[in-house]
């Protein structure tokens, strides 16, 4: 027998919504968020796999697209949010009618790998944008509490809230066309994860909130290698505010930048948005994630008690190199501070 052509589907027979999806994904294992031409290791070629297969969309190029943000290799993100025209099956005077709505998020998740799930959507104007109408974006990033001094973390953030140039604590991105450092940093503050803790080792967590209207590229991993070498009091947490002052540092001194991992795209914020939730696919996003929880805490959990053994045998000297993997690159045996480095071209 004749091999079954599949029959085209056929789009003109239904009507477009324009909508958000919100999605959250465990970057660690992806070449970042952004479709590349020469690898499908991506979070957008699996979101966009999944969208054309299950005919939500016609194109990525008739979709009306736009991303919130575009995180880099490693990286996680919690709401990540898209806007696009998505196919709908119900005529436009009833598309109010939310509960009665292709289930986006249902389908979607069936179609895309564990650690990429969509937990919610809402309906906008066809005009709204992810990325141009949001109005702030908030980042965390987790790490050890190793030997650092949080408070001095703290103090020095808190240097880059505010209107400022950013050209000294980012990466430039002059190959995007971008030549405006200039970004207004809400808030930002570092602190212990749990405050209810009784005994405070190296291994409680911390994190580091920042939120912005926008971020430049590495933006967050800057700031945070910086703010390494301040908890580790290498650098007083007034060293913030030198780079910041383009005058008397024009140019960006040698440093490496913190570890991809612990960053995550935590929140992005729009006004007026009211997220449509399928409690049903919840519990089901719930589970997947409690599996993902378990194996890790299982692992991690596992190793503290190694660990745990082999400190004892060290006889009480000081272990707490928790946050050491965190700050890339190789180091020198002599600290060299930053304002006495070689300088970027």
């Amino acid at each position: 027998m004749p091999d079954k052509v599949r029959k085209s589907f056929d789009f003109s027979r239904y009507h477009k919504r324009h909508i958000l999806l919100k999605f959250y994904y465990l970057g660690w294992d992806y070449h970042g968020f952004t479709v590349q031409e020469d690898n499908n290791d991506t979070i957008e070629h699996h979101l966009f796999t999944a969208l054309l297969k299950s005919c939500c969309i016609e194109s990525r190029e008739s979709a009306n697209y736009h991303r919130c943000g575009r995180t880099d290799k490693g990286v996680s993100s919690f709401s990540q949010v898209i806007s696009l025209d998505i196919r709908s099956r119900l005529e436009p005077e009833n598309q109010h009618n939310l509960s009665e709505e292709l289930p986006y998020c249902k389908i979607l998740n069936r179609l895309l790998p564990t650690n990429i799930r969509c937990i919610a959507w809402c309906p906008v104007s066809p005009n709204f944008s992810a990325r141009f109408d949001c109005k702030y974006r908030t980042y965390k990033y987790f790490f050890p509490k190793s030997n650092l001094d949080i408070d001095a973390m703290d103090k020095s953030v808190k240097y880059a809230i505010g209107d400022h140039d950013f050209r000294n604590i980012c990466k430039m991105d002059v190959a995007n066309g971008v030549i405006n450092f200039k970004r207004t940093v809400i808030d930002a503050k570092v602190s212990m994860s749990n405050q209810n803790v009784e005994k405070i080792t190296g291994y409680n967590m911390c994190e580091l909130e920042i939120t912005s209207q926008a971020f430049l590229w590495h933006q967050i991993r800057c700031l945070m290698g910086i703010l390494l070498l301040v908890g580790q009091r290498k650098e007083e947490p007034e060293i913030i505010l030198k780079l910041l002052n383009i005058e008397t540092c024009p140019q960006k001194p040698q440093y490496n930048m913190a570890h991809e991992v612990p960053l995550n795209l935590w929140y992005c914020d729009y006004e007026g948005i009211e997220w449509f939730i399928d409690k049903n696919e919840l519990i089901n996003t719930i589970k997947t994630l409690q599996q993902d929880w378990a194996l890790s805490t299982i692992k991690s959990t596992m190793i503290k008690n190694m660990l745990t053994k082999l400190e004892n045998l060290a006889n009480c000297a000081n272990t707490d190199f928790q946050s050491d993997c965190l700050l890339l690159g190789v180091r020198s045996k002599i600290y060299q501070p930053l304002m006495t480095r070689e300088m970027c071209g």
